[in-house]
């Protein structure tokens, strides 16, 4: 199971992991740490050098009632980033993550390499046709709503049916419009109590029948640190957990903040015989 990046192959049957890094002020983890160039591009040579292989970048938080960011705030943030890192990092594969068709144009112009959308294109319906001219790997996740209303809409007759279902509709809309490499987020956190995003892991090896790579963006959340009664600071040995269980489960990429502990995951797991799950 292959995407391509850049016209770089990459083989997920692997699974790999990508590095998160927060260009707002307010999310949830590490919101405003990044503000210079320096530290910007320490933070990324050092996500590199310990193992990932996709940096994902975002300027708009997605976290609950998170504050609005108008577009051009959004290039304004992300444009010279993307920047500096393809100057400063030739080789890097850069994933966006929005939801706006316009940024992701640009994004993928200035030398981005895939599109992370949390919407799967319900927030901006040129998005689907934007990806597939740009023909690049495509992030499609599992919401309800907004960010500002996604925790008032957990209510399902089904939830891993009725994402599985959301899923095959999606890929079938995109496939139409002839993106290729899709894959599947399931949305831990989005749209989705405590409880439901227990569920959900557990039930995510039957995303696999999707036959698309799956994504599992559990790093430091609520899921975690609610139930541990801790701070997402205090969440990296949660986080490692729930990793371990999402591999075991199929997922194929671990989107995170802490990519050295990740990794020690995808190594660890890696050494067990195939036929073990």
């Amino acid at each position: 199971m292959t995407i391509n990046c850049k016209g770089k192959l990459i083989d997920l049957s692997t699974p790999k992991v990508m590095g998160i890094l927060n260009l707002t002020p307010d999310s949830f983890f590490d919101g405003g740490q990044y503000k210079s160039k320096k530290s910007i591009t320490e933070q990324v040579a050092l996500m590199l050098e310990e193992g990932a292989t996709f940096i994902d970048i975002g300027a708009y938080s997605s976290r609950p009632n998170a504050d609005f960011v108008s577009e051009a705030d959004e290039l304004k943030r992300l444009l010279p980033i993307i920047t500096l890192l393809t100057k400063t990092f030739p080789d890097i594969c850069i994933s966006i993550d929005t939801f706006r068709s316009e940024v992701a144009k640009q994004a993928i112009h200035a030398g981005a390499a895939i599109i992370n959308d949390i919407s799967a294109g319900q927030l901006d319906n040129k998005m689907l046709e934007t990806v597939a001219k740009l023909q690049v790997p495509y992030i499609m996740m599992h919401m309800r709503g907004t960010p500002k209303t996604m925790q008032q809409l957990t209510s399902y007759n089904n939830l891993t049916k009725d994402i599985l279902l959301y899923f095959s509709e999606k890929i079938t809309e995109a496939k139409a419009l002839g993106i290729i490499d899709i894959i599947v987020d399931p949305g831990f956190g989005f749209a989705k109590t405590r409880e439901q995003n227990f569920e959900l892991l557990n039930n995510l090896e039957l995303f696999k029948h999707i036959e698309k790579p799956i994504l599992a963006g559990v790093s430091r959340k609520s899921m975690i640190y609610k139930t541990l009664n801790i701070t997402p600071k205090e969440a990296l040995n949660g986080t490692t957990i729930i990793n371990t269980m999402a591999l075991q489960k199929g997922a194929s990429i671990l989107r995170v903040h802490d990519v050295k502990e990740a990794m020690e995951c995808v190594k660890l797991f890696s050494e067990l015989p195939t036929d073990s799950f």
